[in-house]
């Protein structure tokens, strides 16, 4: 039963992890870690609801939960700053995406959004959602979700307008 899942929703899922994740290795991880949660709890799963909302919670919340543990992991604790944790993230290769290069920008200045805002966008305008469907994964009110994307947009906003006041 699974396995029709996998093929229906699969795609849709390893590219929600993309978004989600810096690494393809760490998508990877995710999705796979989403589809274990998924089959652990397909019990739970009201099939009179639609499948992908479900199991896009799934993934959001176990991306949620690992960049919690993240947070309180020893080794990214012994940075003294932020600055030196996001100098060793940077230094991590990323891949580009065919047609990405045009947009690097705004990737960059997404990826620099705080993850309640960043999460909340990549849900809005790269899967999509409605501000219903995104509200209910997060798990916020419809009025929550609507602030983090306006403030989001003004922080993109202003990020995109210093990138074109520097000098090249």
């Amino acid at each position: 039963m699974i396995d029709v899942y996998i093929r229906q929703y699969g795609t849709r899922l390893y590219g929600l992890c993309r978004t989600l994740c810096a690494s393809p290795h760490d998508a990877d991880d995710l999705y796979q870690e989403t589809w274990l949660k998924a089959l652990a709890h397909l019990d739970q799963y009201d099939p009179a609801q639609p499948f992908e909302p479900w199991l896009t919670r799934i993934c959001v919340n176990t991306y949620r939960s690992t960049l919690r543990r993240l947070a309180r992991s020893p080794i990214w604790n012994r940075f003294s700053t932020n600055e030196e944790k996001d100098a060793l993230l940077a230094s991590v290769p990323a891949e580009e995406t065919k047609g990405e290069e045009a947009y690097a920008d705004l990737h960059q200045a997404i990826d620099r959004l705080p993850d309640k805002l960043r999460v909340a966008v990549i849900l809005f305008y790269f899967r999509d959602m409605d501000l219903t469907s995104a509200a209910q994964i997060l798990g916020i009110p419809v009025g929550t979700m609507k602030s983090r994307l306006n403030h989001a947009r003004k922080r993109l906003k202003e990020a995109l307008e210093h990138e074109a006041d520097l000098p090249f």
